[in-house]
């Protein structure tokens, strides 16, 4: 990955997590690897744990349609190794968090 993308996802995931402090989320991990994958923010709502997948874009297109089901299944490889590691049986669910030029959406509890 080349310098100039690795930080502006840096600055990304920088605003998803301000904005989900601000909606109340509790940061617990960033950027979580496994050898299957990464979970870019693990927070905690309501006794929920919450698997951010976070998408940037600098344009004005849909960044939601970049998360397919290829990542979509690294990301639930990664959450149960999360489980096994922390031995926990938490309720979870998995949420996207759209970072555009002005503004931020989060779509939660998505599916593939």
């Amino acid at each position: 990955m080349a310098l100039m993308e690795y930080l502006f996802g840096k600055k990304g995931e920088d605003l998803a997590c301000e904005y989900l402090k601000t909606q109340g989320f509790e940061i617990l991990k960033r950027n979580f690897h496994s050898k299957f994958g990464e979970i870019d923010i693990i927070a905690k709502k309501d006794r929920i744990l919450h698997f951010v997948e976070v998408k940037s874009t600098q344009g004005n297109y849909e960044v939601a349609y970049r998360l397919d089901n290829k990542k979509y299944n690294k990301i639930i490889k990664t959450i149960e190794y999360y489980f096994m590691k922390h031995k926990s049986d938490a309720n979870f669910q998995i949420d996207l968090l759209c970072v555009y030029k002005n503004d931020i959406k989060l779509l939660e509890n998505i599916g593939y």
